[in-house]
Formats: C-alpha cells, sequence, structure tokens
C-alpha cells in the first residue's frame, strides 16, 4: 500500500515543494520537484500519482496568471437564503466561469454579512464580467451582486503543507511586489498551446516526460511546445506547476487540511492601498492578498486576503500580527472584518472564447 495521506512524512516533503514552489513552465516540473524535496523521482510520481487517484491531491496542471489573459473579479452575491444551496450547485456545476465558489459568513452582523455566497469570475478578454453577472442574476433570481476586480495582486499561492508551522506574524525581509492585472494579447499558436497546456494531469499523465500527450493535442512537436510555452512564461501569462491539495473535505480517514478559511478585509485611506497590500502580502500565512475595491456596502475595504488553518483562533493570531505591523508602519485602518468560508468548491474558470459563446448562445436551466 502506497501511504497517500498529506501528513506522512515523505507526502509532506513533496508537498511542501509541489503545492506553490515551482514557479513558471518547467519542461520536466516533477524533476524539479524531486531536486527541490530530495526525494528520489520515481518516488514523487509514485506518490504523486497515488494522492490523486485516492482524492488527497485534487487536481495536478500548469497554472495560468489568468488576471492577464481575461477579466476578471471577486464576485458578492445577495442571494435568498432559500436558494443558497441551489444557486451554489448552478454555480459550480453549470457556471465554466465561475471558479471558485464559496458560502462565507461573518461573526457578527456587519457591513457586507449579507452577501452569503461569493464566487470568483472570469470572462475572456473583450467580453463583460458585468453582462456574464447579470444573466447569472437573472437565471438563479439572487437579489444582488457586487463585482470587485483586482486592481493588483500581492500573493498567489497555496502552499498548505508548509505553512501549518508559520508563527504568527512571520513575513519575508521586503514588501510584495504588486502585480497588475493588465492583459496580454496572444497569437493562434499560443493559445492552441496555453489551452492545451492547462487542462489538469491524469494519472496516466503523471511521468517525467508529462507534456508529450498535450503536444500532440495542441498539434506541435515536443520541442516546439516547450518552445512556446517557453514565449508564455516571458509574456507572464504562465503561474506555477501545482498539485491542489483537496483541502475542505476530508480524506477516506477522516483527516482534513484545512478547517477554517478567513477572507481578511481592510479598508486603508485612499492612495495607500499599493503600500498596504505590499505590507499585507509580504506575510507568510497570506495565500491571496489583492487590492479589491468594496464600496460603501463593505465598508470602502480595499485590501482583502485569505489566510487557512486547522484552528480558528490561530488565524485570528495571524490577523492581529497583521493589523499590529499596519499600525506600527502608520497605515491607518478604518474598517477590518473576517468572513469565514464555509462550503467550498474549486475549479479552473474558463477563459476560452468559444466555450464562452457557446454557454451564452443556450445557457443551462436552473433547477432551484
Amino acid at each position: 500500500m502506497i501511504p497517500t495521506e498529506h501528513d506522512d512524512p515523505i507526502n509532506a516533503k513533496i508537498l511542501e515543494v509541489s503545492e506553490d514552489l515551482v514557479a513558471g513552465f518547467q519542461r520536466h516540473p516533477f524533476e524539479v520537484i524531486a531536486e527541490k524535496s530530495g526525494v528520489e523521482l520515481e518516488v514523487v510520481l509514485e506518490r504523486i500519482r497515488a494522492m490523486l487517484e485516492a482524492g488527497v491531491i485534487r487536481r495536478v496542471r500548469q497554472t495560468l496568471l489568468a488576471t492577464k489573459l481575461a477579466h476578471g473579479a471577486l464576485v458578492a452575491w445577495r442571494v435568498p437564503e432559500e436558494k443558497l444551496t441551489a444557486i451554489f450547485d448552478y454555480m459550480f456545476q453549470h457556471d465554466p466561469f465561475s471558479g471558485h465558489v464559496v458560502t462565507r459568513s461573518t461573526d457578527t452582523e456587519v457591513s457586507g454579512s449579507g452577501y452569503r455566497l461569493w464566487t470568483t469570475l472570469k470572462v475572456p478578454q473583450g467580453e463583460s464580467l458585468d453582462h456574464h453577472a447579470t444573466v447569472l442574476k437573472e437565471i438563479v433570481g439572487a437579489d444582488e451582486y457586487i463585482l470587485m476586480p483586482a486592481h493588483g495582486v500581492f500573493a498567489l499561492g497555496v502552499g498548505h503543507t508548509r505553512r501549518k508551522g508559520l508563527e504568527p506574524g512571520a513575513k519575508v525581509d521586503a514588501p510584495a511586489e504588486m502585480m497588475t492585472t493588465t492583459t496580454v494579447e496572444l497569437t493562434d499558436e499560443e493559445w492552441e498551446v496555453l489551452l492545451a497546456l492547462k487542462e489538469e494531469l491524469t494519472p496516466e499523465e503523471i511521468v517525467s516526460n508529462c507534456w508529450d500527450k498535450r503536444a500532440e493535442i495542441a498539434g506541435v512537436s515536443l520541442d516546439r511546445f516547450c518552445e512556446v510555452a517557453a514565449t508564455l512564461n516571458a509574456k507572464k501569462v504562465i503561474g506555477r506547476f501545482s498539485t491542489f491539495l483537496e483541502h475542505v473535505k476530508p480524506s477516506e480517514t477522516g483527516k482534513k487540511v484545512t478547517r477554517f478559511n478567513g477572507l481578511f478585509h481592510w479598508a486603508v485611506p485612499d492612495g495607500m492601498q499599493e503600500q498596504a497590500g505590499a505590507e499585507v502580502g509580504r506575510h507568510h500565512c497570506m495565500t491571496h492578498a489583492y487590492w479589491r475595491e468594496g464600496g460603501p456596502k463593505f465598508g470602502n475595504v480595499n485590501i482583502m486576503g485569505v489566510v487557512h488553518g486547522t484552528e480558528k483562533p490561530k488565524v485570528m493570531e495571524h490577523k492581529a500580527a497583521i493589523d499590529k505591523h499596519l499600525e506600527s508602519i502608520g497605515i491607518p485602518v478604518s474598517y477590518t472584518n473576517v468572513f469565514w468560508g464555509g462550503r467550498s468548491e474549486i475549479k479552473p474558470s474558463e477563459i476560452s472564447p468559444k466555450v464562452y459563446a457557446e454557454w451564452h448562445a443556450n445557457p443551462p436551466k436552473f433547477e432551484g
């Protein structure tokens, strides 16, 4: 029997690297994982394949910096409570452009508490986020939505395994660099390679030469596939090669990677968003950190970030340390809050113009 739990010592060594430390496009990503983790390549392949088949890893794929390829936003939805489950299911199962679908709640009734459903939304270049959200609103019978596009990105990763033992306040030596969300134009060949590259690897593709089949799908030689992928990397549209842990649902033996995730909100003075986001994003606990404008219905929040943990008090300790840091460097916060994640489903958002056109020509019916 091959051990498949995330906390098995060998698996943990692999996951500490494979979750989010393989940057950009790599021709042989599993060899990079083996080298960085100190685990032999054959063992890396065997363990990742076994964890994927067991559902401990939910997907293995080359990620994209979709903010460079499509228009995107975080969307907060106010929906009838009795329809919440049905609308959640529709967004996850029938809208390929909604990625993360999460129910959230607050510890007390505060600004924005009534927005219980949160999604990430992407639409192809040239299309309208507002149009797609309006169509969804009409289909499912939502009351209202608020679009919060990212003006800047300060942290974007996962790394649940290596973040487990972090002390509150642990951070890198310098503020995080803000990544922009300006879209990049691609050639037809680059799109063909990109669309083949981004799909999840099957267990059979967990091999050293994992891109052979993808080059065939793209209709180019392996060497050409890798050349184009390197060009995409240079255009900064390639993210990381990653094994995504199932971090919400328990494994077959009942183990969970995390139990709590908090979406932290801070409102800082206008003009200080980039500085504040860079200070928040430098903290190791942050898996995501963004500059997003929430408007008056969310206390004029403009900095958001996510922290995961197995204990709620520990998550709050991380937030308290960040709050203290912002205060110590003279960044005032007029509003702050935590939206706790409940039910959660995650899938990559579709960015294909063809799929978008087909979906809008015949959107799936809502059965709520």
